[in-house]
């Protein structure tokens, strides 16, 4: 299935409310054989429809197949494929083992990175990290030597910028 042109690409989907939606999107793309990297839901401003956001690796030609095969699921109001003009966030809780000699360091990376500290004791420390997904995987990269002993990613979210 993998021909070298694929790259990452972030669907938005708004759907309505209703029990199974989320089977049967999935299933739409399991059957396909497609992966999602990410895929996260929240309510929208308009009553009974939410907000879908799917990450995966896909040809430009697969994801435009995949938009109409998407589209016509009963429950789909719109598909829209977030591309280059969109804000794209995540977020990330970790906990990361630290005593003495690593506190200051692991204290210094969090400021440099804007991750926000929000509890230390001598054993641990627990950072939150918002941002471009880069920007989150650069800081598991400068934490990994310390060790992390938890971490929560909430996947990718984005919205169109214009609109």
């Amino acid at each position: 299935m993998y021909n070298g042109n694929e790259k990452k690409h972030i669907l938005g989907l708004m759907v309505e409310d209703n029990p199974g939606v989320m089977e049967r999107i999935t299933g739409l793309f399991f059957r396909r054989g497609f992966n999602i990297d990410t895929i996260i839901v929240g309510k929208t401003a308009k009553p009974n429809v939410s907000h879908i956001i799917i990450s995966l690796e896909a040809d430009d030609a697969t994801i435009e197949q995949l938009e109409k095969q998407v589209s016509k699921l009963i429950e789909v109001v719109k598909v829209i494929d977030l591309g280059e003009n969109s804000v794209v966030r995540e977020h990330c809780l970790m906990k990361i083992n630290s005593d003495e000699k690593t506190r200051q360091d692991i204290l210094n990376f969090a400021e440099m990175h804007k991750a926000k500290v929000l509890e230390a004791n001598h054993t641990s420390i627990i950072a939150e990290v918002v941002g471009a997904p880069e920007k989150i995987d650069m800081f598991i990269d400068l934490m990994k030597p310390y060790g992390i002993k938890e971490m929560s990613r909430t996947g990718v979210n984005a919205l169109v910028r214009k609109g």
